[in-house]
């Protein structure tokens, strides 16, 4: 009987139902997508390998409350840390820089990356043509460059890179290698990267104005496995208090893999919670709006609730009958903005790098709460339907 009530108002029931839909449609993409962006920052991480630390200047005080990053690591600090570290197995320093790089006629602002051969190492990176630099070309300041597969395109649309120079900052520099794609890392695209001789980038594109040696901007490095993790942390902070005399707060920071994650998930945990609950939000809307149209189809439908309660009809089935249409309002608005937001997250997934995570769990929630916003706001109307009295009722009629 409600369904054939509520099916003989379709545009009134559909209109009704719009705000149960697009809140369960938002809370549901709004959880996906967050999940999803949580579980592609755990992908990027772990492609770096399980093993992996970064230094980087500054305490973790200096750096929430500083707007310009300190600078409190050299070059010397990395090749300390290689040399009296027995726990690491690879260093790679890195000072990053947004520079002009053209070739001819063609020209990109992206972003130098000075490091040393280690790099490859420590990040999981490899060179699909040509060749990485090496130990020689950083002891000479060679210009040399490898690019990255995006920029090489870009510069080189027509032919190999490899052997052809490119100007950074007006200093010409040899191609020497294509790096493989690697995508996007943190908001970063490396695949338009270009990685040079880290002494290269220090003296003649960037400089150094650092009285204890060349700045950088952080260094990367790779523990002998996932057990020596800690104690590798341990030593780095024990010898570069060492080397920078530090008897207070550290001037530094080093960050363990799973330091950064649980940094990233409590993020993106809490900006999902944060969207989901504004989404939630058009949930109250909703029910509000069945409130709304059930007091207007209780008005509607006097003549006929008059009528049912003088054949017999009790308050109780009256209130029962508004209550089943309410949720069935509600519940068929829950399966409908499921299913909208289901195809929202699969959509994201595939025109874009987040995984498409689809989470049962708010799901659940999602029509759960929806049933109870239909029983919730569909009360008031069917209580004011049956406590009608069937006399005035009919002579209302």
């Amino acid at each position: 009987m409600a369904v054939a009530t509520l099916a003989a108002n379709k545009m009134r029931s559909s209109l009704t139902m719009l705000g149960i839909v697009i809140g369960n449609a938002s809370v549901i993409g709004m959880v996906g997508i967050g999940q999803g962006a949580q579980k592609l920052a755990q992908q990027q991480f772990e492609s770096l390998g399980p093993n992996v630390l970064f230094i980087v200047p500054g305490s973790e005080e200096s750096r929430r409350t500083r707007f310009d990053l300190p600078k409190t690591l050299v070059l010397k600090d990395a090749f300390a840390i290689a040399k009296q570290v027995p726990t690491v197995t690879a260093v790679a320093p890195q000072i990053n820089s947004k520079q002009l790089i053209t070739h001819r006629d063609r020209n990109a602002n992206e972003l130098i990356v000075g490091t040393t051969p280690e790099f490859l190492t420590v990040r999981s990176f490899s060179v699909t043509s040509g060749r990485f630099f090496t130990e020689i070309a950083l002891k000479r300041n060679q210009r040399v460059a490898i690019l990255g597969p995006e920029i090489a395109d870009k510069l080189f649309p027509q032919q190999d890179p490899v052997g052809q120079q490119i100007r950074i900052k007006d200093i010409s520099f040899e191609v020497i290698g294509i790096m493989e794609a690697k995508g996007t890392f943190l908001g970063t695209n490396q695949d338009t990267n270009v990685y040079i001789p880290l002494t290269t980038m220090a003296n003649q594109i960037v400089g150094s104005d650092s009285p204890y040696g060349t700045e950088v901007n952080f260094i990367a490095v790779t523990a002998r496995n996932q057990d020596s993790i800690r104690a590798a942390k341990f030593q780095i902070e024990n010898l570069l208090r060492l080397r920078h005399k530090i008897v207070g707060e550290d001037d530094f920071t080093v960050r363990t893999q799973k330091d950064i994650l649980d940094v990233i998930g409590t993020v993106t945990n809490a900006l999902t919670v944060l969207l989901a609950a504004i989404s939630g939000i058009s949930l109250l809307v909703g029910g509000i709006g069945v409130m709304n149209i059930m007091l207007v189809s209780v008005t509607e439908r006097t003549q006929e609730i008059g009528l049912r309660k003088a054949v017999g009809a009790k308050e109780g089935d009256i209130l029962q009958q508004f209550l089943i249409e309410a949720t069935i309002l509600s519940v068929l608005g829950g399966v409908i903005g499921t299913a909208i937001g289901v195809t929202l997250i699969v959509g994201v997934g595939l025109i874009s790098p987040l995984a498409a995570i689809v989470s049962p769990v708010a799901i659940m929630v999602a029509v759960t709460v929806s049933g109870a916003i239909g029983l919730f706001f569909g009360v008031i109307p069917a209580r004011t339907a049956a406590k009608l009295d069937p006399i005035v009722a009919l002579r209302a009629a």
